[in-house]
C-alpha cells in the first residue's frame, strides 16, 4: 500500500501557519480543522512542523503563555517528509524509529 491510497481515501488537505504567529494561533487553527499539528510555512518555504505534543511540552510544562510565544520558538525544525509514491510501511518504520506522529507528504 502507498501513501496516495491512503490520502485517495482520506483526502490531501494540509493545514499550514506562519512561523511568526502566536502559539495560541496555531492551536486556534488546530481545533477549528480538528487535526493534531500544522506544517509551519515561511511563503512557499517548508520552515518547521508544530503540534499538541509541541505545545503540551514546550509551553505549558515550561510555563510560558502561549499568546506571547511565537510558533517559530516551539516548532520543530527538521521536518521529515515523504511522497505520494512512498510506501505505508516505509514510513510507519521512520515514524517509529525517529518517534514522532505527524509527517507531512509532498508532491
Amino acid at each position: 500500500m502507498f501513501v496516495s491510497d491512503i490520502l485517495r481515501e482520506k483526502g490531501d488537505q494540509v493545514w499550514t501557519i506562519e512561523p511568526h504567529l502566536s502559539v495560541f494561533e496555531a492551536l486556534e487553527v488546530m481545533a477549528g480543522h480538528n487535526v493534531g499539528a500544522l506544517v509551519v510555512m515561511d511563503g512557499h518555504k517548508l520552515v518547521g512542523i508544530i503540534s499538541e505534543r509541541d505545545y503540551a511540552r514546550k509551553v505549558i510544562l515550561s510555563g510560558k503563555a502561549s499568546k506571547a510565544t511565537r510558533v517559530s520558538e516551539i516548532m520543530t525544525r527538521e521536518v521529515f517528509y515523504v511522497t505520494p509514491q512512498s510506501k505505508v510501511s516505509a514510513c510507519m518504520s521512520l515514524m517509529t524509529a525517529k518517534r514522532f506522529r505527524h509527517l507531512p507528504v509532498l508532491s
